[in-house]
């Protein structure tokens, strides 16, 4: 018998994941009878379509093809944006719904019974002929896994790194292919599904910042974790969520805001970030040139910090999600370590005024030398970019341990950042923040959720209004009534 190389299995093999290419996903879609539908593609050529064109059989699949460049042409097909753009996630969701009503017109259900309608789209801006504009878009699919059964889509946002427009061209063709076929074939494990977007292509190609799924297919599907999913697997620095619990595209978020950050474990939210928060902001509002309708507080958590304790809990990411969500705070989850990271990120996307609240703890760490090793200008170089930007550092003091409250004039850093720290504290980059109540410098949140942990009471008082009794209800970080202990015990009062 003559043998074959899939016949044969040799010691020390390893199991590899076949990776099917571009070709044979498109071919594989195509020979499916049932699967049909629409392209339209905006502003990088019809880069993916034209795989399903060159695998064969596409007639089966492509019911339509179109690009309507022509800013009118498109404007009459698919409505004019109330603020002028065409690279936004309305246009494509506009040209999502507009394509799928014209199949389901044209394409009667008697005739069609067993068909599965798709429509494809995307609409992006490739680089710029001066190279300093890179380019993003937006790409999408809204389509059918059962011919009666209502749409799901898929909806993402990128960013190109590449610096030649035919190279993003051809990037944006294999991700469409990517998405087409992960939605159809990959659906019913969203996680695997945003990895194999990246099938055939590079992280240094392409940036995906916001992914958000809906339908009946997704309808178990967080969306929030799907963002955290993003950070954890490197496709994005940051992302973002509002205080309904929606992804939303940083960018459009923090667009000539001012911007405040905190940043923290909020594991969980406590009285002291709460003050944190409120004093801050109120001096932030007083600087000049910061306009209250055009200020953005951001509560931000770092990926190191969700791995805090190994393996990311996304169990306990949601608690932390749905309580800042809860109070309407806008989260990012960011793969920042350095505050300077932080501060260069929002650079990006404005020039307005920054404020960084934090802690006494924080402001030391950042005097750190340890923490720039790997920057060729070490922490001058850091300290650069942190303070560069009209940026201000908002201190909440800390008590010691032998009771003594420190702030801004008296805490210690390393002897050889003693001068630098004075040039920053005399030029007004940190201030105190005044008037904290002393019983607050007294709330730690590792020792709350300690207490939860343990089934103690005397808890629910560090925590802001409302925010014990949502614990309570929905049983976050662990909270079990069953586990809680007689009051009267020495356990209970510790570490109250």
């Amino acid at each position: 018998m003559k043998l074959t190389d899939k016949d044969i299995t040799l010691k020390g093999d390893k199991i590899i994941e076949h990776v099917p290419s571009i070709k044979d996903k498109a071919l594989r879609i195509n020979l499916n009878e049932n699967i049909y539908g629409t392209f339209s593609e905006i502003g990088a050529g019809q880069e993916t379509v034209r795989h399903f064109f060159r695998a064969g059989g596409s007639s089966g699949t492509i019911a339509k093809a179109m690009s309507a460049y022509d800013k009118d042409f498109s404007d009459a097909i698919y409505g004019v944006e109330d603020d002028g753009r065409y690279v936004t996630e309305s246009r494509l969701k506009k040209m999502l719904t507009h394509e799928v009503k014209i199949i389901e017109s044209r394409l009667k259900r008697d005739k069609h019974p067993h068909k599965m309608f798709f429509s494809y789209a995307n609409t992006v801006a490739t680089i710029d002929f001066a190279k300093q504009f890179k380019g993003h878009g937006w790409v999408g699919i809204k389509y059918q896994v059962e011919p009666d059964e209502d749409y799901n889509e898929i909806i993402l946002h990128i960013r190109f790194k590449e610096n030649d427009a035919r190279l993003q061209q051809e990037t944006l063709g294999i991700l469409g292919v990517n998405l087409i076929y992960g939605a159809f074939y990959k659906y019913n494990d969203p996680k695997k599904l945003l990895r194999y977007l990246y099938d055939h292509l590079d992280k240094d190609q392409l940036e995906i910042d916001t992914i958000n799924f809906s339908g009946p297919r997704f309808a178990d599907v967080d969306n929030r974790l799907m963002s955290l999913q993003l950070v954890k697997n490197g496709m994005t620095d940051a992302v973002m969520f509002n205080p309904d619990g929606h992804n939303v595209l940083p960018a459009a978020v923090l667009y000539k805001k001012n911007i405040l950050a905190l940043r923290g474990s909020f594991r969980p939210v406590t009285k002291v970030n709460m003050d944190i928060l409120q004093k801050s902001h109120e001096m932030f509002l007083d600087e000049n040139k910061v306009d209250k309708e055009k200020t953005l507080v951001v509560f931000e958590i770092t990926l190191s910090n969700l791995r805090s304790e190994g393996e990311i809990d996304e169990r306990d990411f949601l608690d932390r999600a749905e309580l800042l969500c809860s109070i309407g705070q806008t989260v990012m989850i960011s793969n920042f370590q350095e505050y300077y990271k932080v501060v260069e990120y929002f650079s990006n996307y404005t020039k307005a005024r920054m404020g960084l609240a934090m802690g006494v703890n924080n402001l030391v760490d950042i005097f750190d030398e340890k923490y720039y090793r790997h920057l060729s200008g070490g922490i001058l170089e850091a300290f650069g970019k942190l303070f560069y930007r009209d940026l201000k550092v908002f201190l909440y003091p800390m008590k010691d341990e032998d009771g003594t409250i420190i702030n801004s004039e008296n805490l210690k850093v390393h002897p050889r950042m003693k001068e630098l720290y004075k040039f920053f504290k005399f030029n007004g980059k940190v201030v105190d923040i005044p008037g904290v109540k002393e019983e607050y410098l007294e709330i730690f949140s590792r020792e709350v959720l300690k207490m939860i942990n343990k089934g103690q009471s005397g808890w629910e008082h560090m925590l802001p209004e409302g925010i014990a009794d949502l614990i309570k209800k929905n049983h976050l970080f662990g909270y079990d009534p069953k586990k809680l202990l007689p009051a009267h015990t020495d356990e209970t009062v510790e570490n109250t």
